[in-house]
């Protein structure tokens, strides 16, 4: 590297992610169309197009056991001598890991987790495997997480179970069922979730397969190779992105949700404040719905938070977390609004800007960031 290179130029080595240590193992993985002599653990599952339910669900089932076979038919007798079959096979007894989720008369939930949504061969086996695998997860992150992270005790793994499947895997059960997420007009449609993408990687239907090793068994064995990586990955992302950043932020939340912390920003408790910014929208619809301190639902309208321009956020509840409609918008008039006009249309000093949909605004100030909620809420 020359001297005085910029830090973005220079290489760095990346950090070992959960899902980098987690998907080493997958090398031991062979998928095929006919079982071997081998003396391993097979998992079954059908053959022909694939999809993100059973892509997952044997990926699951990888992350727990290691070295497998994935064997891709639909010929029973085969599916009859596997360990575990999966999206295949016409019944759910889970007594004898036969895990299928297509047959006349199933209509099996969540319902431990309070879940309305039918479950797809992924739901199938996370109900039964997946706190099992959240220990492997565990164990790994633990690993991977470097200095400060703190250790997540069983009743925390128990959260992140519930976590992981309303954050997760609820969406691929209900896609792959057919469940809208949403009643209504779709306004736009989304084309990459992860259900869309595991999808796009089945062969073309006019792929020549003269051109594979394998033909067109090995091709397919192959991108549901990838599909279960890609899975495997995402739900990595998923479990170390909850241990790590969204756990930690509950005691952050909680701590400005007091009823003192309020009335100490606005005598309405309508307004909170966060000492950084944390990821508290989920918190603060748990603390609503556990009655913290009086918390009532609905009743707090704005939060704010420093900005990483050593500014200040003033954002608004929304109704449904993640969602863009809010509580209470910021005013109407104050909208769209940046800088010196910013400044004069809220009739606050050192305004930033309001976007547009009124849903979050800035200011220099914290106490400018407090007078915008003030106004908002009188507004």
């Amino acid at each position: 590297m020359a001297e005085g290179e910029p830090p973005s130029k220079r290489q760095r080595v990346s950090p070992v992610t959960l899902a980098d240590k987690v998907l080493a193992s997958f090398g031991d993985v062979t998928i095929l169309s006919q079982p071997s002599e081998a003396e391993v653990r097979r998992i079954g599952t059908h053959n022909g197009t694939f999809h993100c339910d059973e892509a997952l669900a044997c990926a699951m089932l990888v992350c727990l056991w290691g070295k497998v076979e994935v064997v891709r038919t639909r010929d029973a007798a085969i599916l009859a001598k596997c360990d575990v079959v999966v999206d295949v096979g016409g019944v759910y007894e889970p007594e004898n890991n036969r895990f299928d989720h297509h047959q006349r008369g199933f209509t099996d939930t969540m319902k431990e987790l309070e879940a309305e949504i039918k479950l797809s061969s992924a739901g199938l086996v996370y109900r039964h495997f997946g706190r099992e695998m959240l220990r492997v997860l565990r164990t790994a992150v633990t690993a991977t997480a470097g200095a400060g992270f703190c250790e997540i005790p069983d009743a925390l793994l128990e959260t992140l179970y519930k976590k992981v499947y309303a954050s997760f895997v609820e969406h691929i059960d209900g896609l792959d069922n057919g469940v809208n997420a949403f009643d209504g007009k779709m306004n736009y449609r989304v084309t990459t979730s992860l259900s869309s993408r595991i999808g796009q990687l089945n062969p073309r239907w006019n792929e020549d397969y003269s051109q594979h090793e394998g033909g067109e068994h090995g091709f397919r064995n192959s991108r549901f190779m990838e599909a279960m990586c890609l899975a495997m990955r995402e739900l990595c992302n998923t479990f170390e992105e909850l241990a790590l950043s969204w756990w930690p932020a509950r005691a952050v939340v909680e701590k400005a949700m007091t009823e003192k912390a309020r009335m100490a920003v606005h005598p309405s408790g309508k307004v909170a404040e966060l000492p950084s910014f944390v990821p508290w929208q989920s918190h603060l619809s748990d603390l609503e719905a556990e009655g913290f301190e009086g918390l009532k639902v609905g009743e707090l309208l704005y939060v704010l938070y420093p900005d990483s321009n050593k500014g200040f956020r003033i954002q608004a509840v929304p109704k449904v977390g993640g969602g863009f409609q809010n509580r209470k918008s910021l005013p109407e008039p104050w909208q769209g609004a940046r800088d010196e006009k910013c400044a004069e249309v809220t009739g606050v000093p050192g305004c930033i800007f309001v976007h547009a949909n009124g849903f979050i605004g800035g200011n220099l100030t914290l106490e400018g960031a407090r007078a915008m909620a003030a106004k908002a809420i009188e507004w």
